[in-house]
């Protein structure tokens, strides 16, 4: 059976999930050598690859085949005392394989020798046997070889005389056997403990001289033959002395969803409607009345491409003509940079920008790799690659949509500031076109995607807000302490008319304050009391009774809706 394996290396973080070890377990240990290995079933998964080995990923005891199922029974056991690594790959025809993570299990050790065994092909006392059969046998526990001897005695060994076939259960005689003869078998399986004693020879009679026909090969398309038309005609070798063959046709190595065994007397037949950019597994079986040709093997070729994926029979990897392409979602530009020349770096024979109106009408704007952007909304990138098939020349695509957006540099408004106890919480009120992210005291950072700033401590801060697609920075000094010039650090309310109210005092030699409003709050934030500008000031009552001393705070807002906060004390 020919087959091209294509691996590709995933694990368990891969976007397929791997199967979990059923039986043995992962770890196990005394596994018996004739030992099912069996696996978690995989949805959406075309067949199951399994390889075993003497260490991670290893294929020394079992190269990879293809698995019936989610289990295999190994056809020749497995070897005594030794940690076994499975290697389970799941088997894809549109996209590459994935190849799991090994996991290991610890045969049992072996203390006899193997047991005698039995023939499978032909059965013991089989008659009118073709004198071209091949022989084989049933696997003999704990057995690492085999000697067989042929002959037409009981025990001869006139036709083959012990040979050791290794670990193997067939042997194909080099020449047909003697014909309308009885054919004695003797088979003794060993192993590093010794062999069984007296295992009886098994026979069977050949029929007359008869050979069976050889295999046939596909003609039409041939072996690995891609872009094959979706209606052909199949056709193989005539063999001499067939008089029929046997087709299998499947969609994997193992199946015959297709055909399964249909007889043919001639060596064509036309196939209507295969369907299109898969890979077909065919085998040819010649026979004549003697019996079947023997050891034929599987051919492959695949249907009409298009753009793929297929496998390529040379490096055994699924080929794709489409481009691979890396955009984004969204591309930004600041509004003082417009136009915008976006250049894309994909590799590929071709491309195409479109704009794309609010309902869905795509209107071509370039045909190169770079194309000029005036104004915001919704755009389509075509990359293409040009390929010819059949005479024909094709183009295969790939595409993104993605949408443009303008950005500037902010506006800060304000800075909105709330007393949080004796800490700040200080909101910075900005606009613009952009997408902003802001910072204080620091315009390297960090940087936050929140407006507002908490437990800020009370003092003199600088807010920074800069636009994410960098198109600028800008800044807002907050001066939260000006105590020193107007508002007192303290007044004494006892009667003596002596700094007996709390207010603000216009500094001297300065530009004149105008306040909007001013509040007063105890050190844990609770309101008290709203004096103007222009009344008496505040006398450290709260609803008609004195407040004792201690450290009051203020928030005042002037005219240009900046906010002052800050602290004094009250003495008494």
């Amino acid at each position: 059976m020919l087959f091209i394996l294509a691996f590709g290396l995933y694990g368990f973080g891969s976007a397929q999930q791997c199967p979990a070890l059923l039986s043995p377990t992962d770890g196990a240990t005394g596994v018996p050598l004739n030992t099912t290995i069996t696996w978690e079933f995989v949805d959406n998964v075309q067949a199951f690859i399994i390889e075993l080995g003497t260490s991670p990923g290893a294929s020394d005891i079992l190269s990879p085949q293809f698995a019936s199922g989610n289990s295999f029974t190994p056809p020749q056991g497995l070897p005594q005392n030794q940690e076994i690594f499975v290697t389970i790959s799941l088997f894809f025809f549109d996209r590459p394989n994935v190849e799991c993570f090994s996991r290991s299990f610890t045969t049992e050790t072996i203390t006899v020798a193997p047991n005698c065994t039995q023939m499978s092909n032909p059965m013991d006392m089989s008659v009118d046997v073709t004198p071209t059969t091949n022989i084989s046998w049933e696997y003999a526990y704990g057995a690492t070889g085999y000697i067989i001897s042929l002959g037409t005695t009981a025990g001869g060994t006139d036709i083959l005389n012990n040979l050791d076939v290794g670990n193997t259960l067939t042997y194909n005689p080099p020449d047909p056997l003697p014909s309308e003869d009885t054919i004695y078998v003797t088979i003794t399986p060993y192993n590093n403990i010794g062999m069984p004693m007296g295992c009886s020879s098994q026979s069977f009679t050949t029929s007359a001289a008869s050979p069976l026909p050889s295999c046939a090969q596909m003609v039409s398309p041939r072996n690995g033959e891609i872009n094959v038309p979706l209606s052909p005609i199949l056709e193989w070798t005539q063999v001499p002395g067939a008089t029929g063959y046997r087709v299998t046709i499947g969609t994997t190595p193992n199946s015959a969803d297709i055909l399964d065994d249909n007889v043919f007397n001639s060596n064509s037949t036309p196939v209507i409607n295969f369907e299109p950019n898969r890979t077909f597994f065919i085998t040819v079986i010649p026979f004549n009345d003697t019996g079947d040709s023997i050891g034929c093997g599987q051919e492959s070729f695949s249907t009409l491409l298009g753009c793929g994926p297929y496998l390529d029979f040379t490096t055994g990897e699924f080929v794709t003509l489409n481009p691979e392409i890396d955009f984004p979602d969204e591309i930004s530009f600041c509004e003082n940079e417009a136009p915008f020349t976006l250049t894309s770096t994909d590799v590929a024979d071709g491309y195409r920008w479109y704009q794309v109106d609010q309902s869905g009408v795509e209107s071509l704007i370039s045909d190169t790799n770079q194309v000029i952007l005036m104004e915001n909304g919704n755009y389509r990138y075509e990359a293409y690659n040009i390929a010819s098939q059949s005479g024909n020349t094709i183009e295969c695509p790939a595409t993104k949509e993605f949408k443009v957006v303008s950005s500037e540099i902010a506006t800060i408004q304000r800075l909105r500031v709330e007393s949080n106890g004796l800490n700040l919480q200080i909101t910075v009120d900005a606009t613009g076109n952009g997408n902003y992210e802001y910072a204080i005291d620091n315009e390297n950072g960090p940087y936050q995607d929140s407006n507002v700033f908490r437990n800020v401590e009370p003092g003199t801060h600088i807010f920074f807000v800069r636009d994410k697609n960098g198109c600028g920075v800008v800044q807002e000094a907050f001066i939260q302490d000006l105590t020193v010039e107007g508002f007192p650090k303290f007044f004494t309310p006892n009667g003596d008319n002596i700094n007996d109210f709390w207010q603000f005092i216009q500094p001297p030699n300065s530009d004149a304050i105008v306040l909007q409003s001013i509040r007063i709050f105890d050190r844990f934030g609770k309101f008290l009391e709203e004096i103007s500008q222009d009344s008496q000031g505040w006398d450290g009552n709260f609803a008609g009774r004195p407040l004792p001393s201690g450290d009051y705070w203020f928030r005042a807002v002037d005219d240009t809706n900046r906010e002052i906060m800050g602290h004094f004390s009250l003495k008494r």
